[in-house]
């Protein structure tokens, strides 16, 4: 059976987006990795599958271009979220995504706030190896004397996250040291890696390595996981614009409910027929 699907992006981080409401989707890791292929098939960072969801609008799937299920995926989830009001008419809409729920409200025209839930900052949450403080966490890349890179901040936000703090984020070792962080030993299931610049209390400039998709142009969770992080090393206040490749998402890590908020704009490329 021919499966229709969108193209959407949130701020660049772009996915295709299929619609299994009526009828169930399970591709393979082969298949996704297909779809995902920028040469050879439709091309993006990930592959995002919404499906009935009891007690939900939906529940929504999410696999990296190298063919992996994850957890979460912030931008993502604002593009799904803008479908199910679309269709309803409503202005929220509810998603489960593993054992989190989302929910989506809009926020304007084609821009969209994800509540994305309570951060995790027990080591086990992120998970880490071995036990540590994750304000702060015992990795370095570089010389023992004199680090290029050390003492992340780590985060989960439904998938691990780890935020170093560089003075300046155009020029951070992305692509160099990327990943060979995703898969250091103390990161059993893999990480995500942010490299933040704090531009003011209320400014952070982020280069983010996804897991499993490379260096992309915009990551909401790492976005969320960035502010977090600089929250608990009071570089700025539980409020500030991410600046992600020319574009902004604007994150609030709330003081009542401990909840991240993440706000920004999505768009709609085109829409195809997986073949």
């Amino acid at each position: 059976m021919s499966r229709p699907f969108l193209k959407m992006n949130g701020l660049g981080n772009d996915f295709v987006v299929v619609e299994a409401l009526s009828a169930p989707f399970a591709p393979s890791a082969e298949e996704v990795r297909a779809i995902c292929d920028r040469t050879s098939g439709i091309g993006c960072d990930q592959l995002v599958v919404f499906e009935p969801a009891e007690g939900a609008d939906a529940r929504v799937r999410f696999w990296n271009a190298d063919g992996e299920a994850v957890g979460a995926c912030g931008n993502a989830s604002r593009c799904v979220g803008w479908l199910l009001m679309q269709a309803s008419g409503r202005g929220s809409a509810i998603m489960t995504a593993d054992d989190r729920t989302l929910q989506a409200f809009a926020a304007g025209d084609r821009r969209v706030t994800v509540d994305m839930g309570k951060p995790g900052l027990d080591w086990r949450d992120i998970p880490l190896e071995e036990e540590m403080d994750t304000r702060g966490i015992e990795l370095q890349v570089g010389p023992i004397d004199e680090p290029l890179l050390h003492t992340p901040g780590a985060v989960s936000m439904g998938n691990p996250h780890v935020v170093f703090f560089v003075p300046d984020a155009q020029a951070a070792p992305v692509r160099e040291v990327g990943s060979l962080i995703e898969h250091h030993r103390l990161f059993p299931e893999g990480v995500n890696v942010g490299f933040a610049q704090i531009k003011a209390p209320d400014r952070i400039r982020l280069r983010v390595w996804e897991r499993g998709a490379g260096l992309t142009q915009a990551c909401g969770t790492g976005a969320c996981a960035a502010l977090v992080a600089a929250h608990r090393r009071k570089l700025t206040g539980r409020k500030a614009v991410l600046e992600l490749y020319g574009v902004e998402l604007e994150i609030e890590w709330r003081e009542a409910d401990d909840h991240v908020l993440m706000t920004g704009d999505i768009a709609v490329e085109f829409t195809g027929v997986l073949p």
